[in-house]
């Protein structure tokens, strides 16, 4: 299997993860953009993807963890999916969740992203369902501790 990646700006920059047991590929601002408190803001990073050789796989970007705890810069859709017939731009939705702007500058880690295998199973529609010991318990039906 191999990641294959175009670059779409001059300032795009090849992911790599930070160490060899890292589970993610850092993504790249290639822009310089503010981000307000409380506001939201597309992170190009310049880059489309192709993952060759493994057709049922998806790539999932995550926030870094850094950046949400130290600067309250998070993702806005909590994780995105990056389908494997996508050949467009990854582009990162971050949220401000914090009192300050955040300026993220050209080259700054900004997300992390992970590939992962997919099933896809048929889908039937039926008329019950298998009993469970929880079965539609809810928020909370297991209890707190």
């Amino acid at each position: 299997m191999k990641l294959r990646f175009k670059f779409l700006n001059e300032n795009a920059k090849l992911p790599q993860r930070a160490t060899e047991q890292s589970a993610g590929y850092d993504l790249s601002s290639c822009e310089e953009i503010t981000v307000r408190p409380h506001e939201r803001a597309a992170i190009h990073t310049g880059l489309s993807c192709e993952i060759e050789g493994a057709p049922q796989c998806v790539l999932l970007i995550y926030a870094r963890s850094s950046l949400a705890a130290k600067h309250g810069l998070t993702l806005a859709n909590c994780v995105g999916v990056v389908d494997t017939d996508y050949r467009g731009e990854i582009i990162v939705p971050l949220i401000n969740l914090s009192d300050e702007c955040y300026t993220v500058t050209v080259g700054e880690r900004i997300a992390q992203m992970v590939v992962t295998p997919i099933l896809t199973p048929e889908t039937e529609l039926c008329s019950e369902l298998s009993d469970t010991e929880r079965g539609s318990g809810g928020f909370g039906s297991t209890g707190k501790n």
